[in-house]
């Protein structure tokens, strides 16, 4: 089913016989296989509102991704959490939607300085498992009237309702990028060299550590005389973890924040959450055979697996969780819930979902 507008997606909850899987742009098919009817946003497509001035824009959520962007470039503005394309990663094909990176709340290097997807939400419609059409939020930071059902969809992969249209804040391009590297470098020495440059009053926007090729990458934006300024001082507070370089080559960010130098590994692959200072213990502690880079200044681990492997079990003595991104057995994809936390989960669905038929099981 692909239902042309929001009374239509309604009617179409409303009248399902069975479990419902919730699509986008299909390009991102983390969680388990979801057996059921496929009902698209696809035809909810369209920028609703965009304010420049205000650094407001509302879509519909099956606005392909690639048109807000161009949207957004006309007045130089951009989504500053650097939406991640897992297209290379997962062999998908398609044109991503802004819904779909909103349920998925994805988001890219620059979350450590400006926050996550969910971060530059203003407001969301959308249609619960029981037909209902619901409005939270609005076109201003500072709505905060009721409960917060903006933050609670970001990132609920369809589980809760099916978005049709969301409101973002957006920001303005910096006048000037640049990239530092150091090189040859080990996990704990790059996170060390990366906490020492984001805890300098710097301002990075992009951190992150290349494994295979012993690089380490801090990036800075904004105004040119700041750029070069900001440089200076980077390099001489990071010289005692080795000579610091500009990267003059082509723009690394992209294939940080799309992970492709994972691209087309038959290995299963995870996303790992830790804390910065737990990272090279972490990576310590996967198989031997596992390849890993680092983004968020170590907080964030991409890792292979051979094939099957619960990296779970090698992970169980740090504080954070796993999400297997592609894998190839019956691993669960998402880190179980304590019990607690897991009892709120269940009861928010519930409310949101009574009959269960909304990505039903996708997050088990």
């Amino acid at each position: 089913m692909t239902p042309k507008n929001e009374t239509e997606i309604s009617e179409a909850i409303v009248s399902a016989k069975g479990p419902l899987r919730i699509l986008g742009g299909g390009t991102r098919p983390i969680g388990k296989p979801i057996v059921g009817e496929a009902l698209s946003t696809a035809g909810l497509s369209g920028i609703s509102l965009y304010e420049p001035g205000a650094l407001t824009l509302v879509a519909q959520a099956g606005t392909p991704l690639a048109e807000i962007e161009a949207t957004l470039d006309v007045e130089n503005q951009r989504l500053a959490f650097e939406p991640m394309d897992h297209r290379g990663l997962l062999g998908t094909t398609g044109a991503s939607t802004i819904g779909g990176v909103v349920a998925a709340n994805v988001s890219g290097p620059r979350r450590i300085a400006v926050g996550a997807c969910r971060d530059f939400m203003l407001g969301v419609r959308f249609v619960d498992g029981a037909g209902q059409i619901i409005k939270n939020g609005g076109r201003v930071m500072k709505n905060v009237t009721g409960y917060d059902l903006v933050k609670l969809l970001s990132g609920s992969f369809g589980t809760l309702g099916v978005l049709t249209e969301v409101s973002l804040k957006v920001l303005p391009k910096p006048e000037t990028t640049a990239t530092l590297c150091i090189h040859d470098q080990s996990v704990a020495q790059a996170v060390a060299a990366m906490s020492a440059a984001l805890g300098s009053p710097f301002e990075i926007t992009g951190a992150a550590h290349v494994t295979d090729a012993r690089k380490t990458l801090l990036r800075i934006e904004g105004f040119a005389k700041s750029i070069a300024y900001r440089t200076e001082q980077l390099q001489n507070l990071l010289k005692a973890f080795g000579a610091v370089d500009v990267v003059t080559e082509q723009n690394p960010w992209p294939d940080i924040a799309n992970v492709t130098g994972f691209a087309g590994v038959t290995d299963d692959i995870w996303r790992i959450s830790v804390r910065p200072s737990a990272a090279p213990a972490a990576v310590a502690a996967l198989p031997a055979t596992s390849r890993t880079m680092l983004d968020w200044g170590g907080g964030l681990i991409w890792a292979t697996a051979p094939q099957g492997t619960d990296l779970r079990a090698n992970l169980a003595a740090f504080k954070g969780h796993a999400t297997l991104i592609r894998g190839t057995a019956d691993v669960p994809t998402f880190h179980p819930e304590p019990a607690p936390l897991a009892a709120i989960t269940a009861g928010l669905r519930a409310k949101f979902d009574p009959r269960g038929i909304l990505n039903s099981g996708m997050m088990s």
